[in-house]
């Protein structure tokens, strides 16, 4: 039997990162707006990292606090919850 090679992901230049970036913004932007969250598949630093910087990007163009999660496997990308400072309650 036949081993198969190992699958190796060919890095994205920065050029190719920063287009992902702007892309997928507008995408998770729109899905925040009409499902509340975003998931997707992220089993790579390099992509969790880009993903990280697309919610940060999307927190900037919906002028809300955006969080993300990553757990190895998927990152998911919604609305922080929005707390009222402390004392300024009542």
């Amino acid at each position: 039997m036949t081993q198969q090679p190992a699958y190796r992901r060919t890095p994205l230049t920065p050029e190719e990162d920063a287009r992902a970036e702007a892309n997928f913004a507008s995408l998770v932007a729109e899905n925040l707006a009409t499902h509340g969250r975003f998931r997707v598949s992220a089993d790579t630093p390099e992509m969790v990292d880009l993903f990280q910087r697309v919610a940060r990007r999307v927190g900037d163009l919906l002028q809300r606090p955006v969080v993300s999660y990553a757990n190895g496997r998927y990152i998911v990308i919604t609305f922080a919850q929005e707390t009222a400072a402390p004392g300024l309650t009542g």
